[in-house]
């Protein structure tokens, strides 16, 4: 869950030529494009967009190298999408789309209030731990300070839901008096985000610095089991 703002960006220098692969990875896993089949190419568009954006920010990925790695031409894509600044707020918006339509499926309403609040504090974790490329994205936006999520129209209502989400589940825990009251559904939220975010976005830095490898197996799990417990003791009476 995100919306977090950072001070440090993962996605690469766009003059590195690592940067230029980008898309062309991408393309090995994206949908074969087809233009007789409009939604199969806006969806291989939108996969090997995704990795370009995230890999360079707004500024410095190319349509050029999204067209060839989709093999479609700019024109189509601009037709599709209007132009690369729409073609970046689109793939904006599904990545938010994805993540929520995941996380509805956790189905939060069938557990108790504790084992549904471990529930989505260890889907978050796994959820950000498993997309690196949506951290990138969030992360861009917010070099960009929010310039293009602004103009969306959907961005909002795909995330009233996940704080419906947590107010339902935390006041649930506050009747059966699990949860302490007193606390901002949105502060829930904010705070789980920050400490399943972090393990993402500032891996390398805080990596480097202490000499500590997180992605290990191992440590990816106790830093996991460690996230629950805080929030845990946070939220509860």
């Amino acid at each position: 869950m995100n919306e977090l703002v950072h001070s440090t960006r993962l996605a690469k220098p766009a003059a590195k030529p690592a940067a230029k692969s980008a898309a062309q990875s991408a393309a090995k896993t994206a949908p074969a494009s087809r233009t007789n089949d409009p939604a199969r190419t806006m969806a291989g568009i939108l996969e090997v967009a995704t990795a370009e954006f995230a890999s360079k920010g707004l500024s410095g990925a190319r349509i050029d190298e999204i067209a060839a790695a989709t093999r479609t031409s700019k024109r189509m894509i601009y037709y599709y999408f209007g132009s690369k600044e729409g073609l970046y707020l689109a793939v904006l918006e599904e990545s938010y789309r994805r993540m929520r339509q995941i996380e509805s499926e956790q189905h939060l309403e069938d557990l108790e209030p504790m084992a549904a609040l471990r529930r989505l504090v260890e889907f978050t974790f796994d959820h950000h731990q498993g997309n690196p490329d949506y951290i990138r994205l969030v992360m861009n936006e917010n070099m960009e300070r929010g310039a293009y999520l602004a103009q969306s129209k959907t961005i909002r209502e795909l995330n009233v839901p996940a704080i419906e989400a947590i107010r339902q589940l935390y006041n649930r825990g506050v009747a059966q008096g699990v949860f302490r009251p007193g606390l901002d559904p949105i502060d829930i939220h904010a705070s789980i985000s920050a400490l399943t975010f972090f393990n993402v976005s500032n891996q390398h830095t805080f990596g480097l610095i202490f000499k500590h490898d997180g992605q290990t197996a191992a440590a990816l799990a106790a830093r996991r089991q460690s996230i629950v417990e805080l929030i845990v003791r946070f939220v509860q009476a």
